[in-house]
């Protein structure tokens, strides 16, 4: 399973592309054939608790527990592999925090099952947090 960083931040919570392209320590290992590649990005701050990284392309297993992985399994594989710090500002038990906005494919992941959507390759999975100070 891997993670690959395909851009930096302009300090807005977008990417600003580069040719380049900060890397994941996971990086160096190759998609498996039993793997999904998916792209995930980080809105409204949290792209800090991801190595300062806003946008990121990962392989996971196609199934988990015997399953399909589903969104449930995906922040439980992203708290374990890509979470760089505070995970507590993320990670709420089995899901997302209060306050973070999940879309999937451009739709809002209540439309879509929330946690128990299973994750097809090619999936674009974002993250926006909705809290912030003033």
């Amino acid at each position: 399973m891997a993670a690959t960083a395909v851009g930096q931040s302009n300090g807005l919570g977008y990417a600003a592309s580069t040719a380049a392209g900060a890397a994941t320590p996971a990086a160096s290992a190759a998609k498996g054939a039993g793997d999904l590649t998916l792209r995930l990005e980080f809105g409204g701050g949290l792209h800090l608790l991801f190595s300062a990284q806003p946008r990121h392309t990962v392989h996971v297993p196609r199934t988990t527990g015997g399953k399909p992985t589903d969104i449930r399994s995906l922040i439980q594989w992203m708290k374990a592999n890509l979470v760089s710090e505070r995970e507590d500002m993320f990670v709420d038990g089995d899901s997302v925090r209060p306050g973070i906005l999940v879309l999937i494919n451009d739709a809002d992941w209540e439309l879509e099952g929330e946690l128990d959507y299973e994750l097809q390759d090619g999936d674009e999975i974002v993250f926006i947090s909705t809290l912030h100070g003033g």
